[in-house]
């Protein structure tokens, strides 16, 4: 088995950008557990980092707007943020493009994907990295579903997709680690910027940590937006990640609301 490795975490850009203003005990709690995340995917052996995100309009626009998207590029450069807002320098993160082309491959089996060689990482890739890779030494796939342009990619295809990443991860002989990153409930970029609807967070997680594809399937775009604003499309990053882990179980390590953050902050894994 290839597939070493499956997580979920937060990705907000508050986490680093403003974090001398959040509670310093739910904070440092939190920071606990990405470390946790980051030791246990050294632990795992990863040779690559698959990272599945939400764009926030960075590199695709809705004239150009892919359901899912790979990056197969030699190297990619991120924050595209004003490295002074989001707290993070800009550096050069490795790539790995022949994993990447084989693993694009496979899943193009199943799914249609787009591909790219150039990616500029904005918060929703590298304020985990920063975390989990923070010497930016572990090789990185990025991977974008689209959950920011109407016409959404379906909730289903998030889980088809997580299957085939699944499978092609299993189709490499790489020991592969996957981390899905989003919200859960937030309203970013609004006047209601902060708020968190953490009993809509806490029924999703619920869902998720036992797996329930029927049950995480269930939720339209509309009830979503109306209950877990649009940042709550996001959910589409942990569906993928709940596809391909295979039926397995994760353990919600962390997830506390944070304002200041804008987001639900999570923490977990699969026991795969």
């Amino acid at each position: 088995m290839s597939l070493v490795y499956a997580g979920v975490c937060s990705h907000a850009p508050g986490i680093t950008g403003r974090a001398e203003r959040a509670d310093p005990v739910v904070r440092d709690e939190f920071y606990r557990n990405l470390e946790i995340m980051r030791q246990d995917i050294i632990d795992s052996g990863a040779e690559a980092l698959v990272v599945v995100a939400a764009e926030h309009f960075a590199n695709f626009f809705m004239n150009n707007m892919p359901a899912f998207c790979i990056g197969m590029g030699e190297e990619y450069e991120g924050p595209i943020e004003d490295p002074e807002w989001l707290k993070i320098e800009k550096t050069k993160i490795p790539g790995a493009s022949d994993l990447s082309k084989r693993i694009i491959t496979e899943v193009m089996q199943t799914v249609d994907t787009a591909f790219a060689e150039e990616w500029k990482f904005d918060h929703g890739i590298i304020v985990p990295l920063h975390f989990l890779t923070p010497n930016y030494d572990l090789p990185i796939i990025p991977v974008n579903i689209n959950c920011q342009g109407p016409p959404l990619t379906p909730l289903h295809r998030a889980w088809d997709f997580g299957e085939a990443l699944r499978r092609a991860c299993d189709s490499v002989p790489e020991k592969i680690a996957i981390v899905g990153t989003g919200g859960i409930s937030h309203w970013p970029a609004t006047p209601d910027s902060g708020k968190i609807d953490e009993a809509w967070d806490l029924d999703f997680l619920e869902r998720f940590k036992n797996n329930d594809k029927e049950a995480m399937l269930s939720y339209t775009d509309a009830e979503t937006y109306d209950d877990a604003g649009q940042g709550g499309f996001e959910i589409r990053t942990f569906i993928a990640i709940a596809a391909a882990a295979r039926g397995a179980k994760a353990n919600v390590h962390f997830y506390a609301p944070i304002p200041i953050f804008a987001v639900g902050c999570t923490c977990a894994k699969f026991e795969l």
